[in-house]
């Protein structure tokens, strides 16, 4: 990005460059304003550099892995009262983009401050994403650079085809995630962003798996 800029600097029509960006800019905050007035809570939607993108119905195996997901940070979320959690329709308003992530989770300083009217919400501290064929290039594309960009601490991609998750945590100075590792259906897994859960990676795609550790989040 500062090769980039350096370039820009060095153009000599700059003041062109930018008056250009400054009219695409104000045409892209009037659709965002649009796109906000036509979002509707049936529609899955989200708004990325200037454009609506549709989701078309996901996999089986899609919705069962976001389900258990949701289920096992909501639970567990709720008992320790760390924070709250949200699945699919949420839309979560990043500086230029706006986003519906499969599940994402706020820390309770952030979440005791939403309203039961409020469709806009700020940046999670964890934002997961289950890949699909539609959404993967996306998911490791666009929503990895702005995720970071936007101070969202925690990333998870959930590859529900071969039942592995990639865990990514921001280093705020350089607005960049780093990999903390790849974990698959034999091995254990803990969040950074959610205080203390851990639990084996299968229950995110097994469902007697997710059953079972849930009753040990209860329990605990």
């Amino acid at each position: 990005m500062a090769l980039d800029l350096e370039q820009l600097l060095e153009a000599p029509n700059l003041p062109q460059l930018v008056q250009q960006a400054q009219d695409a800019l104000r045409d892209e905050a009037r659709r965002r304003t649009e796109f906000y007035a036509w979002l509707r809570e049936d529609v899955k939607a989200e708004f990325i550099n200037g454009q609506i993108v549709m989701h078309s119905p996901v996999k089986e195996r899609h919705w069962t892995t976001v389900g258990n997901i949701y289920s096992l940070l909501r639970t567990y979320a709720l008992k320790h009262k760390l924070g709250r959690v949200a699945s699919e329709k949420a839309l979560i308003a990043l500086l230029r983009n706006d986003y519906e992530p499969d599940v994402c989770f706020w820390k309770q300083e952030k979440a005791i401050q939403f309203t039961a009217e409020q469709m806009k919400l700020p940046a999670p501290d964890l934002v997961v994403e289950v890949l699909s064929k539609g959404t993967a290039r996306r998911d490791r594309g666009v929503k990895f650079t702005d995720y970071a960009i936007n101070g969202i601490s925690e990333y998870w991609i959930v590859n529900p085809g071969k039942q592995t998750l990639e865990q990514y945590s921001l280093d705020p100075e350089m607005e960049a995630y780093e990999h903390v590792g790849t974990f698959d259906n034999t091995q254990e897994f803990a969040a950074k962003q959610v205080l203390g859960f851990r639990i084996p990676l299968l229950a995110m795609f097994d469902e007697v798996a997710n059953v079972n550790a849930l009753s040990a989040l209860l329990s605990d």
